[in-house]
């Protein structure tokens, strides 16, 4: 077999692995509906490992003469991915109105795949591979192990509460009847309405496995409270 076969094969044999690694970060995010998903993470990590590939190999294509010796970074080029990936980073990290950050573990994500295409490019396969299972582990398995067997906090979860009650006095009422049934209050706010209601809007905790059906059915069936919002941050 002659040398440039072997390249090519060895370059095939890059792309193809990183395609598939890529495809496992992708998969992860596509079933939970996010919206970098398969086709995204695929493309990061393909491009990223090409621009590995032509970053290496172009390094040595031009060793210079007897006049000229060019030296170059053989990872210059892709050192650049990491700064390029920043963008679609911040692109899927969202702010939304009840002052809860999303898409940072997609954002994250993103530049793994970066860094799993690069380092399969580079010819680290066992790393890359390593790599990737690592990343599904604590992205799949570890919230749910310290959920089970974590501190305190970390098997809770946040709700973000929003009702209104008839009367003000009502108010002291509701939020004792909310702690007796094993929600902890975060945060309290209380707008006064035109019709004299007040609105109350909470951030409360829950056990993890507590469903927020049952947080709903639970506030809804207390008389001073009406117009229930519930939503898990």
């Amino acid at each position: 077999m002659s040398i440039t076969n072997f390249i090519d094969s060895e370059t095939l044999i890059r792309l193809g692995l990183s395609a598939i690694l890529g495809l496992v970060i992708g998969l992860e995010r596509e079933l939970k509906r996010k919206p970098v998903g398969l086709k995204t993470s695929l493309v990061i990590s393909i491009v990223s490992c090409l621009l590995t590939i032509v970053s290496i190999e172009s390094a040595y294509m031009f060793p210079g003469d007897d006049d000229v010796n060019i030296t170059m970074d053989p990872l210059r080029l892709a050192a650049q991915i990491v700064s390029g990936i920043g963008f679609l980073g911040a692109g899927v990290i969202l702010r939304r109105g009840n002052d809860t950050i999303s898409g940072l573990t997609t954002a994250a994500l993103i530049w793994g795949a970066a860094g799993i295409g690069i380092a399969v490019g580079a010819g680290f396969y066992v790393e890359a591979i390593t790599g990737v299972v690592l990343l599904i582990f604590s992205v799949e398995f570890m919230p749910f192990l310290m959920g089970l067997i974590g501190p305190r906090q970390l098997r809770e979860k946040e709700l973000a509460l929003e009702f209104m009650v008839r009367n003000k006095k009502g108010i002291a009422s509701v939020l004792e009847n909310l702690k007796s049934s094993k929600m902890s209050i975060k945060k309290v706010r209380i707008k006064d309405l035109e019709e004299g209601d007040q609105l109350v809007q909470l951030v409360i905790t829950v056990n993890f496995r507590r469903r927020t059906t049952d947080v709903y059915e639970d506030i809804t069936s207390l008389k001073e409270v009406k117009r229930v919002k519930i939503e898990e941050l």
